[in-house]
């Protein structure tokens, strides 16, 4: 256990603009939202929902390659910094759905749209230490 707890601390160390975005993302997710007129506007739940997770997972990206000194993504940085957000927006739908006593609810399409602005993210981020190993100028 003590193990994984200095892991996870270095993890917050290495990307603590990352953290503090996650961590907004789950208070979000359970407060209670005020009405607005953009509720009218159809769809805008999702829209908010892959600028959540799209600009978080930016950020995640420019701290890797930029903070950390890295120059490119590997493999297990791609696939990790794509499972994670998506399987906590998965557990976030269900504890919305499951444990809010109705005032939330969770959505597929939710968890539809936070994979897309991961997906985005990574793309952005996958592109961005292409350019920068290539020693493109400009690039994150």
């Amino acid at each position: 256990m003590e193990v994984n707890m200095r892991y996870f601390c270095r993890l917050i160390r290495k990307y603590p603009l990352s953290a503090a975005l996650f961590l907004v993302i789950w208070y979000l997710s359970f407060f209670t939202p005020p009405h607005t007129p953009l509720d009218n506007v159809r769809f805008i739940d999702k829209w908010v929902h892959v600028a959540m997770y799209g600009g978080t997972c930016a950020v995640l990206w420019a701290e890797h390659l930029l903070r950390n000194g890295h120059k490119s993504i590997g493999p297990r940085a791609l696939a990790l910094g794509w499972a994670a957000p998506v399987a906590m927006s998965g557990a976030i739908e269900l504890l919305q759905a499951y444990c809010t006593g109705g005032r939330r609810s969770g959505d597929w399409l939710d968890l539809a749209a936070n994979a897309t602005g991961v997906t985005l993210a990574l793309a952005l981020g996958w592109g961005a230490a292409r350019l920068r190993s290539r020693g493109g100028r400009g690039a994150l």
